[in-house]
């Protein structure tokens, strides 16, 4: 896997997180225990340091870094969706930032706040605490309700599953030239889109 020391400072993995070979991590990086972290993100700890703490999971082609100085954080449980760019930010214990989202500078995401797709929240914007923000610039809307965090919850316990299920079972291999009769197609968790939730 790409893990670079630069200024002979070495990225910190716990042995139960998860790092997809594709990602990269550089430098004053610390990921704690059962983070997942996917495909092609870009964790550069060569200026200021990024912290993923327990249970937290950044996924396919998010970019973490910050300012010299600074720590970009990602609390307990924290849930960054995927293309997601987080710099110089702070994601409080239980916050989701949606899909290819942008957070900057001195912002703070308040716990199990969500932050919808394609957000930008300007520089040191402070969410409070179960807000739902949306918009570009990012706006606080309403509160986040039980049933949304619910449903964010239950994705979050969905990727700390993929992380194990990914240590334990995902390795290189080559395709397969035509499909296995009677394959099943994946089903690796619960988690229904929020749109059909709020259906039924």
């Amino acid at each position: 896997m790409p893990f670079y020391a630069i200024d002979g400072v070495r990225p910190v993995v716990d042995p139960t997180a998860y790092i997809h070979p594709t990602a990269v991590l550089i430098g004053d990086v610390i990921i704690g225990p059962g983070v997942y972290v996917g495909p092609g993100a870009s964790l550069r700890g060569d200026f200021g340091r990024l912290r993923l703490e327990a249970g937290a999971n950044i996924q396919d082609n998010c970019t973490m870094h910050g300012f010299p100085g600074t720590e970009t954080l990602v609390e307990v449980d924290g849930h960054i969706g995927h293309g997601a760019v987080l710099h110089g930010c702070i994601i409080r214990r239980g916050a989701l930032v949606g899909m290819n989202s942008v957070v900057m500078d001195g912002s703070e995401i308040g716990p199990e706040s969500i932050v919808a797709a394609m957000c930008f929240v300007k520089a040191g914007m402070k969410v409070p605490e179960r807000s739902l923000v949306a918009g570009i610039p990012g706006k606080v809307i309403r509160a986040v309700t039980d049933e949304e965090y619910g449903w964010k919850t239950a994705g979050t316990r969905d990727y700390q599953t993929l992380a194990r299920r990914s240590a334990a079972t995902m390795v290189e291999c080559q395709p397969l030239t035509a499909l296995d009769p009677d394959r099943p197609p994946m089903n690796g968790g619960t988690t229904k889109p929020l749109f059909e939730v709020k259906k039924d």
